[in-house]
């Protein structure tokens, strides 16, 4: 018997933009009377659908895109050179680890003096605080070495996406899904993404596709978790008696929002991690001047004054809020591990509407 022919799978038709679907304008309905040949037209301005889809979009997310790399590579990618600070920092270590470890020997060695039990108790916890330090460093290094990878993997991606280059377009979305394979909420994001990778050609469209079907709903997660803290931020300062714990709070919140947002797009900072990520988070500030690009100074500014004339305290709580939605955007720029091609770069008001009055909640969405 012979083998039946395998037939050649039919074609699908799958949704490369997300649901932002253009439509031509509607013709002429019935009654309607059709121009006669030859006869004389007026022309009549329409509107451009292509240009309202395009007006989405950040009016250049190159510069965006720019200022992100650079703070990827002065923080997360930055790489251990000389320095007159770093010799002197490594030089402070290693004199406390010695005297330390002098301390910790001549404890053992007066227990066993005292008594035979007292020196092998000694030991004992001598040894656990060895074996935990050695725990801890381990998890360090593979926590700053998956931070390193997501950032490997943006600019892997936004290459790609640049040359549109198929090939590298599909190794690095097979990344991108490994990256998140213990993650069960990104299982059906994942799976579709894997089955539909070999059918896409243009390596641009791959990558688009990755991002609204995989990052998106991570995107919504850390807008939430933004808007959550700039709310409590204003809140507190506002409330708060005491200039000392607004700064504390505001600065707890800063770091606690870094840390959620970096374990969303699959990182796990540590101690030494957390400061790398710092450094970029600074470093995007820093480069973008504070102010996110395609954001409107004025309406920040004029949000702060109106909130300040209704009193002083309100205008600080309204400001704090204003500074944590700039530090998670920026620690969002950084720690996605896709450049934002397909999905606009989220602002302020974007994130935190509600610090300019304004009570659609965008940030739930």
């Amino acid at each position: 018997m012979t083998e039946p022919e395998r037939r050649p799978p039919r074609p699908r038709a799958f949704r490369l933009d997300g649901e932002k679907v253009v439509t031509p304008p509607p013709g002429p309905g019935p009654g309607v009377e059709t121009p006669r040949p030859f006869a004389a037209k007026v022309l009549e301005a329409e509107e451009d659908i292509f240009a309202s889809v395009a007006g989405d979009f950040p009016a250049d997310p190159d510069a965006e895109e720019a200022a992100t790399e650079k703070a990827q590579a002065k923080g997360l990618l930055g790489k251990w050179a000389f320095s007159i600070p770093g010799l002197f920092w490594s030089a402070l270590t290693g004199l406390v680890s010695l005297t330390l470890t002098l301390w910790v020997t001549e404890l053992v060695e007066g227990l066993f003096a005292r008594s035979a039990l007292l020196g092998t108790l000694g030991l004992a916890l001598a040894a656990t605080l060895v074996i935990a330090a050695l725990i801890l460093l381990t998890r360090e290094i593979r926590a700053m070495l998956r931070q390193n990878r997501i950032a490997q993997l943006h600019l892997g991606l936004a290459a790609a996406r640049g040359d549109n280059d198929a090939k590298a377009a599909r190794a690095r979305i097979t990344e991108l899904c490994d990256l998140y394979v213990s993650r069960p909420d990104t299982a059906q994001a994942r799976a579709r993404l894997k089955s539909l990778s070999e059918e896409i050609i243009d390596g641009k469209d791959l990558i688009d596709f990755a991002e609204r079907t995989l990052i998106a709903p991570l995107d919504a997660l850390a807008r939430r978790e933004i808007a959550a803290a700039a709310k409590r931020v204003s809140l507190v300062v506002t409330i708060s008696p005491r200039a000392i714990l607004d700064v504390i709070f505001v600065a707890a919140q800063a770091i606690a929002l870094m840390r959620r947002i970096a374990e969303i797009y699959g990182g796990r900072p540590g101690l030494l991690g957390f400061f790398k990520l710092a450094r970029s988070v600074a470093a995007h500030l820093a480069i973008t001047g504070g102010l996110a690009i395609g954001d409107s100074l004025l309406q920040q500014l004029v949000g702060h004054g109106l909130a300040a004339k209704l009193s002083a305290r309100l205008g600080e709580g309204v400001l704090n809020g204003l500074l944590t939605a700039r530090v998670g955007l920026s620690a969002m720029a950084v720690c996605r591990p896709t450049p934002f091609c397909a999905e606009k770069a989220p602002g302020v008001k974007d994130v935190a509407p509600f610090l300019f009055g304004d009570k659609s909640e965008k940030a739930s969405s």
